[in-house]
């Protein structure tokens, strides 16, 4: 794509700055119209090292309100960054609505980098490509807009400015090893730049290049290009309709499952004890193995989550794990990417994140609740597989239940928590609301649970019309599973 690219002829001074006085003035205009639309926008800029990237970004927000605006300098992953998935620091990054981002490098710049100095394999390297490509289009398909430009110099210029950098005190800082070595490897870093853009050069998401010889030009090509993209026609309302590409596990559904299944006193305290002990003893193994694990509990109100919850934290060291109780969305999360808060969640290598109901309210309570269109939630199913599929390319165990009851167990819960002081917290209007569109709900899970349950994301079925039952087997399900993912990870 690059070594295809023909430049734009430069224009003489006099016209650059007409065009810059007006696309100045048009810049400003529609960092308005995106703060009235509530629209984010993304800009990613990469290139070649002093290729000018970071004096663009500097000239091109003086223009901007600063309230509305953040500037992000993608260095190399921190150590706790590593400690998360490839994607992780860029995606809780991403802008509220109206407010703009500008990268200055990022996804692409650490996967070429990373590449060419042999730090990931070539299938590592196709597998976060793929990552990108649904990354960038889940943005845009949720109503981002996704702006990408490639600051391009020659060889020659590189290392004139690398060298100009280096010989002055105030910037030799400037100047990185790695910089030097792409200098030397031109050809080499030229090819591979060439073939990520053109991977990744998508129809709703293009590549800009821009001629970066002229510091003034450069700005210039930058402006129009920004502008140039907000005022493009957005996407059609909903975005991609993508078949699932994801192999699908069979489910009943919740009317078949058989829920008259209990366990004594006795039974239930012995082995309540014997497989907490259990899960202590696996959870430092997962520790010193620094496998991550995600637990998701969604169920009818009243089904009794919260002890499923409690007896499995009751099994594990109180310094790694954390229980995420998923309400609804605060302001600052209501206005980005629906999964955006689930990011910011995901607990670090060898930590154990446990999730009070999750990205499953998209195509439950959202979808019932008209919260969201009815493209956004069948668009999502696919969403969220492709969000358990890079937990899990991570290294992550992800395990998810539903917690069914029938509704009659239901009403004789809801009518306990109203009658005994001490548990009237737990009832809410919303919950007999809910309890309204049962037959809404049922129909929803069912198709929830058909679309996303996969061999790395499986669904477990919990019944707990005998609580004692479906915590037992909820922590049976929990360290089966990871005694067999460690037993995996030892014979490696």
């Amino acid at each position: 794509m690059i070594q295809q690219w023909k430049p734009t002829e430069k224009p003489d001074s006099l016209e650059i700055r007409e065009r810059m006085k007006k696309i100045k003035e048009k810049w400003i205009q529609l960092q308005r119209q995106m703060r009235e639309n509530g629209q984010p926008v993304i800009v990613l800029i990469e290139g070649w090292g002093a290729a000018g990237k970071g004096s663009a970004i500097g000239s091109l927000i003086r223009e901007i309100d600063p309230r509305f605006f953040q500037v992000v300098s993608m260095a190399g992953p921190t150590e706790e960054e590593q400690r998360r998935p490839f994607l992780y620091r860029y995606f809780v990054r991403i802008p509220e609505a109206g407010k703009f981002v500008f990268y200055d490098s990022g996804w692409g710049d650490e996967l070429t980098k990373s590449y060419a100095k042999k730090e990931i394999s070539q299938a590592e390297y196709e597998l976060r490509l793929k990552s990108i490509e649904r990354f960038e289009r889940q943005l845009s398909d949720n109503g981002y807009k996704v702006l990408k430009f490639f600051f391009h110099i020659s060889q020659k210029e590189q290392k004139k400015r690398l060298d100009e950098l280096a010989a002055d005190p105030d910037t030799c800082w400037r100047v990185s090893e790695y910089d030097r070595w792409q200098n030397k490897h031109y050809e080499k870093c030229l090819e591979l730049f060439d073939d990520y853009l053109k991977v990744t050069d998508f129809q709703e998401i293009p590549w800009r290049i821009v001629d970066a010889k002229d510091k003034k030009w450069a700005l210039l090509q930058l402006l129009e290009g920004i502008c140039a993209g907000i005022e493009e026609a957005p996407k059609k309302p909903g975005g991609s309709m993508l078949e699932n590409e994801f192999e699908i596990q069979e489910m009943l559904p919740l009317s078949q499952v058989y829920l008259n299944k209990s366990v004594s006193e006795q039974e239930y305290k012995e082995e309540l004890e014997k497989l907490q002990d259990r899960l202590k003893k696996l959870h430092y193994k997962l520790y010193r193995e620094k496998i991550p694990v995600i637990l998701v509990f969604e169920g009818w109100d009243g089904a009794g989550k919260g002890g499923i919850i409690k007896r499995l934290a009751g099994g594990l060291d109180p310094r790694g794990y954390e229980v995420h109780p998923i309400a609804a969305p605060e302001p600052g999360e209501k206005f980005r990417h629906y999964l955006w808060r689930f990011w910011k969640r995901l607990p670090k290598t060898g930590h154990v994140a446990i999730f009070d109901r999750s990205w499953y309210g998209r195509v439950m309570v959202e979808r019932i609740e008209g919260f969201c269109s009815a493209e956004d939630w069948n668009r999502a199913y696919q969403e969220i597989n492709e969000f358990e599929s890079e937990l899990f390319r991570w290294g992550a165990v992800i395990i998810k239940f539903w917690v069914q009851i029938d509704k009659e167990t239901q009403l004789i819960r809801f009518q306990e928590r109203e009658n005994t002081p001490e548990k009237r917290w737990k009832i809410t209007p919303e919950d007999w609301r809910n309890r309204e569109k049962w037959d809404q709900y049922e129909e929803a899970v069912d198709e929830m649970l058909q679309k996303t349950g996969t061999e790395y994301a499986p669904w477990h079925i919990l019944e707990s019309v005998d609580k004692r039952y479906g915590r037992l087997k909820a922590l049976r399900i929990v360290t089966e599973t990871l005694e067999n993912v460690l037993k995996k990870q030892i014979n490696k």
